[in-house]
């Protein structure tokens, strides 16, 4: 585990979502206050809201991606096929790691518990759930992609 993994980790570990955990997580990177990432990434846990959807974690890592190279201009077509060619590149590599993007495919679930109330933080809650260590991937994924693709523009 690298040192955003060791981060993400651990925010999880303290009880934030896996969203939350990924994307402050990398704020040393973005530059992004860490009360504001978590803020802004509180409703993407458990795969958006708890709907079981594309995994919090690589939400997370989506959301500092763009945040670190995505584009802001809506004529942007270059460079907007460049943010989405990373973004595949570290899904698939994520996916590669832990053998899907989905929540409830990495959690073993065939749909979404249909509540909001998330789980409570117990022993056996972290000992069922690998959500610590998907939030650790996607993290120094991106941290990694970063190093190998120095930004050009």
């Amino acid at each position: 585990m690298e040192e955003y993994g060791a981060r993400a980790h651990a925010l999880f570990c303290e009880g934030y979502n896996c969203a939350q955990s990924t994307f402050a997580a990398l704020c040393p990177l973005t530059g992004m206050e860490k009360q504001t990432a978590l803020r802004l990434a509180s409703g993407l846990g458990g795969g958006v809201a708890r709907q079981r959807e594309v995994c919090g974690a690589v939400l997370g890592m989506s959301m500092a991606a763009g945040l670190l190279r995505g584009y802001d201009a809506a004529d942007a077509y270059e460079e907007k096929t460049d943010t989405y060619a990373m973004i595949q590149q570290l899904c698939a590599a994520f996916k590669e790691a832990h053998g899907s993007i989905l929540c409830r495919e990495l959690l073993g679930l065939e749909k979404a518990e249909g509540t909001p109330v998330p789980s409570k933080r117990t022993e056996q809650y972290y000992h069922d759930r690998r959500c610590a260590e998907y939030c650790s991937t996607a993290a120094d994924l991106l941290a990694r992609w970063l190093k190998e693709h120095p930004a050009q523009r």
